[in-house]
């Protein structure tokens, strides 16, 4: 890998990206995360991606195309960096599709890297230290605690942006102290971070509804794939509640556990994903752990009850897309008191309109309380039409809050 090229990322969440964007950095790599967010990228993508490709496909290359041709680059000393899951989503060849599309543009110097942990481009995957790896864990932690506990807070913030000036102090302060074995420092950080959001002055006197978000993974987080699905839930005064990153990487981990299970492949590949399971769930439950401790926020479940919820439901041999996960995220929802549920998906992922669209219907025979919308997003759908179905939900949520 070349460290003196400047390395692009596309967005998908601005806590967690920012974070691991630090990480990469401090492995020596120059590294930007890319937040444009208008029209042309989408222009760009439907240029370079069939229109019958996935959604968030089309959205990441069009982000690519359209920074390389905004000229703020040298395309000749310039990456690309993909991550690739390995599972039979669409997404393992977003690769291949980011190449055709630069060669399609006469791109054809621009570097491609793959991350990814199943050896799927072993010319071009991109690869970090070992430190590198945990601090990219940690990151993914830390993220995860700090989207949970900002968006509890910035709905009842008394002074419109106290939240996100305490969420960018954190930001960078743990970007700051990467490197310096800041493992060592979790819990304390997790205690300051949350007395920090915990002393911002509030307005409990109206109890908002809290709102779910569920979805193929770049549709339920990106904001240019969602068309900024969090601010809308906040700006029509309810609280949006989305479950951690960290859950999607052990639904990853866990496929190599199922398919010993099912399947009675043992290798040991099986034995080394035991063991990091073990160890990032261990992690995960000692943040919860300290977010119990404050009754100001509420702290959310441990994968380990997640991976309960899907009894009667669907099997764990469910994998593609977000597979057996997207059904037991909206469990736990229901099973939380979020009754309340918007899942975001890509209008072409046959995946995801199984295991949400698919599954909403019984979710309901044995929830008759769950207020769910499923939402499509693609190139041709009209973002009036998204939000009139939403403001829908949050009519009937109001309805069912006021009759108790």
């Amino acid at each position: 890998m070349n460290k003196n090229c400047k390395v692009l990322i596309p967005m998908m969440m601005d806590i967690h990206f920012d974070l691991i964007a630090g990480v990469l950095k401090n492995e020596g790599y120059d590294v930007e995360v890319l937040k444009t967010d208008h029209k042309g990228i989408i222009e760009e993508g439907l240029k370079s991606v069939h229109n019958d490709m996935c959604y968030p496909a089309l959205l990441v290359i069009g982000q690519f195309i359209d920074a390389l041709k905004s000229g703020k680059y040298d395309t000749n000393n310039v990456a690309l960096l993909l991550t690739q899951t390995g599972g039979g989503c669409r997404a393992s060849n977003y690769i291949h599709l980011l190449r055709r599309a630069l060669e399609i543009n006469n791109f054809h110097q621009v570097k491609v890297w793959s991350l990814n942990f199943e050896g799927l481009d072993k010319k071009n995957e991109f690869s970090l230290s070992f430190s590198g790896y945990f601090n990219l864990f940690y990151s993914i932690l830390y993220g995860d605690l700090l989207m949970s506990i900002y968006h509890q807070s910035v709905a009842y913030e008394k002074n419109s942006g106290d939240s996100k000036k305490t969420l960018t102090y954190w930001k960078d302060k743990l970007i700051s102290e990467i490197g310096k074995k800041i493992f060592k420092k979790l819990k304390d950080n997790y205690k300051k971070i949350i007395e920090s959001f915990s002393a911002i002055p509030k307005n409990f006197d109206k109890k908002k509804i809290r709102v779910g978000i569920v979805g193929e993974i770049y549709m339920k987080y990106s904001p240019l794939g969602n068309n900024h699905l969090t601010d809308y839930l906040e700006k029509e005064g309810a609280e949006a509640v989305n479950t951690g990153l960290l859950d999607f990487l052990l639904f990853n981990l866990y496929d190599t556990i199922f398919d010993r299970k099912i399947y009675g492949r043992v290798g040991i590949k099986y034995f080394f994903i035991k063991y990091l399971v073990k160890y990032i769930e261990k992690k995960q439950k000692e943040m919860i752990e300290v977010m119990k401790q404050y009754k100001s926020f509420i702290a959310p479940s441990p994968f380990s009850h997640v991976l309960k919820m899907t009894k009667g439901y669907l099997g764990h041999g469910v994998k593609m897309g977000e597979g057996w996960l997207l059904t037991a995220e909206m469990l736990e929802f229901i099973q939380m008191g979020i009754k309340n549920i918007v899942c975001a998906q890509p209008f072409g992922c046959l995946p995801n309109h199984i295991i949400a669209k698919g599954m909403i219907r019984k979710i309901k025979d044995n929830h008759p309380e769950a207020n769910i919308v499923a939402v499509d997003y693609d190139p041709g759908a009209s973002s009036v039409n998204q939000e009139n179905r939403i403001r829908l939900m949050l009519e009937n949520a109001r309805m069912m809050a006021n009759q108790g």
